[in-house]
This record gives structure tokens, C-alpha cells and sequence, in this order.
């Protein structure tokens, strides 16, 4: 549809993209370029928002989306185990050691969203919250994980769709806010910007 408004993932997450996808949305992805490391929060919980808030903004922020009246969605995600927030872990020996704490228990994912109207100038914010309930995997099991390089890229050093999907007992909660977005969250602050998601579906065989 010629007047079907530019939608934007400010995101290089493959996860997040396919399910947005499979959800019937075809957003073009644009990177922010935020330093992760260079913003702090309370929480955990309000890492993840403050992370999803930045990179949303910096994404709308460039011309060539705010000209086009693009909505703009930020995402980021961190684990809160104990009340600290583990992103992707710096190497493989903090992802061995993280395991090693995680396995047994259960943790919650924290994701921020956040969706900038570019047209209006404004944003809406909110993050969705799922319990993980880890497994415990042997020494060499983590072992092979680790080795196998998927935790050094991933919130958490796990996903539920890859390699350590064997290890995590369950969840209790929105499985995609796990992967990286909880599509019913998306739908409630696209609401609240008077924007109905279905006008964002792509058209059948697009």
C-alpha cells in the first residue's frame, strides 16, 4: 500500500526481525550505533527501557526517517539474575561462569520497547518481564556451549531458539520477549499512538 506508514527496527537482531515478520510486519532495519556500555540504570528493568528508549531516538533522530514520518522500534534486552543485569557476556570465560550461577534457578528477562512516531514527535515506552526457568546442564555441557560461540552474542548468554534451548526447563511468560520482542507489548504502544497494527501488515505474497 503506497500510504502504509515506513516502519523501522533499530536493531541488528535476526530474532527480533523474523518475528516481526512472522507476525506479518516487513520493517526495514536500521542499526543506532548506541553504546551499550555507556548507559546505566537502577535496575535492571530500567536498563533494558533506557537502552530501548536510546536506541529508538537515535534511529528517528537521523533526517531521512523523521522526513518520511517513519515509526521507529527500539529494543533491547538483559537478563536480571539476583538484581543484575547480564547482557551478552565479554568472553567465553564469563559465559561459562555465568552458566554455572544460572543453571538451576530461574532468572527474568527484561526487554525494553520502545516506538517513536516520528510524524507525532513522540514516544511511547514499556518493558515486558518473563521468568526463565534454567536447567542443569553438566560442566561439559556448558563446555560445548560455550565453545560453540551462540552465548557470546545473545542477552544472557542463552536463547530459547538456539543451541542451549535443551538446557532451559521452561518459561512463564511471553516466549517472544525472550527471543527479543513481545509482540502483544508492541501492539498495545502502537495503540497508544493511535496506530492499529494490522495497518502495518504487509500484503499477502509481499
Amino acid at each position: 500500500m503506497s500510504d502504509q506508514r515506513r516502519l523501522v527496527l533499530a536493531s541488528q537482531s535476526p530474532a527480533r526481525l523474523q518475528l516481526l515478520r512472522q507476525a506479518g510486519l516487513e520493517p526495514e532495519v536500521i542499526v543506532s550505533g548506541v553504546d551499550e556500555d555507556a548507559v546505566s540504570a537502577p535496575t535492571p528493568a530500567e536498563l533494558a527501557l533506557a537502552l530501548a528508549e536510546a536506541k529508538a531516538s537515535v534511529v528517528a533522530a537521523r533526517p531521512e526517517v523523521t522526513a518520511s514520518g517513519a515509526l521507529v522500534i527500539g529494543c533491547d534486552s538483559v537478563l536480571d539474575l539476583d538484581g543484575e543485569a547480564l547482557g551478552k557476556p565479554a568472553d567465553a570465560a564469563e559465559a561459562t561462569a555465568r552458566w554455572k550461577a544460572m543453571r538451576g534457578r530461574a532468572a527474568t528477562l527484561q526487554t525494553g520497547h520502545c516506538v517513536y512516531d516520528t510524524a507525532a514527535g513522540r514516544y511511547v515506552a514499556a518493558t515486558a518481564s518473563t521468568v526463565v526457568r534454567f536447567g542443569e546442564p553438566s560442566d561439559a555441557e556448558i563446555a560445548a556451549y560455550v565453545a560453540s560461540g551462540e552465548p557470546l552474542y545473545v542477552a544472557g548468554a542463552f536463547t530459547l531458539d538456539g543451541r542451549s534451548g535443551p538446557f532451559i526447563d521452561g518459561i512463564d511468560g511471553d516466549h517472544g520477549n525472550v527471543l527479543g520482542l513481545s509482540l502483544p507489548l508492541l501492539r498495545r504502544l502502537l495503540a497508544e499512538l493511535g496506530v492499529g497494527i494490522t495497518e502495518l501488515w504487509t500484503a499477502p505474497g509481499a
